[in-house]
């Protein structure tokens, strides 16, 4: 008998990480594709006032920033989908660790910046190209999460990931609103392991506002 793995959770938590990276850029890449076709017009479209950044930290400074793929896999996303509900977005991909005794766990988000004609839609989209992405499985469907105070309602959704005969339980949330939008995943050793409906979605969309007062900001 071999000697026993070390740092397994870790390394759970990193490949989990790296999926939910993956689902998020297509959640708002592939499904842009489908309103490909007829042209933007200027009309309607709310000003640009706000953008989204990639902090060095997130969540008070609980995690801190392992990739910024804003310019790598999230152009790569972008590149001839197309919106006309959406005008001149800029995909926004970071993925964030936090170490703590319980172990390792891992916070990814992604979206972009722009001018949003119809947020809902464009919230809705981001789960919906996750869902589809392959090897992930719809475990829990989307459904609207306003927390208590914020005025701010959210989508919300959990996914299964089945990587070398193992399923994770990945939980995200979205939001949208005219001039930015992104999908938060938070995985830590916990959710990992959870059956999909007992996972705590409302307390996945608290973290989600969290992540948007922090990297979202005004133009200028």
């Amino acid at each position: 008998m071999g000697p026993p793995r070390k740092n397994r959770p870790g390394r759970v938590i990193g490949i989990v990480a790296g999926s939910f990276v993956v689902l998020g850029v297509l959640g708002f890449g592939v499904r842009l594709l489908a309103g490909a076709g007829s042209s933007a017009s200027g009309a309607g479209f709310p000003e640009a006032q706000y953008r989204l950044t990639v902090p060095k930290t997130m969540l008070d400074g609980k995690y801190e920033l392992v990739q910024d793929l804003s310019d790598t896999e999230g152009k790569k996303a972008l590149k001839g989908s197309y919106d006309s509900k959406i005008r001149n977005p800029k995909p926004v991909v970071g993925q964030y660790n936090s170490n703590s005794p319980k172990g390792q766990s891992a916070l990814v988000f992604s979206g972009m910046y722009g001018q949003f004609k119809d947020p809902e839609s464009a919230r809705r989209k981001m789960l919906g190209g996750a869902a589809d992405a392959e090897g992930a499985t719809l475990a829990v469907p989307a459904r609207e999460i306003t927390p208590p105070g914020s005025g701010i309602t959210l989508s919300c959704q959990v996914l299964t990931m089945r990587q070398g005969g193992a399923e994770s339980t990945l939980p995200m949330c979205a939001w949208a609103d005219e001039n930015t939008g992104a999908s938060v995943g938070v995985v830590t050793p916990e959710i990992v392991a959870q059956k999909p409906g007992s996972v705590d979605l409302a307390k996945v969309a608290e973290t989600t506002l969290k992540v948007r007062a922090e990297s979202r900001q005004p133009i200028g």
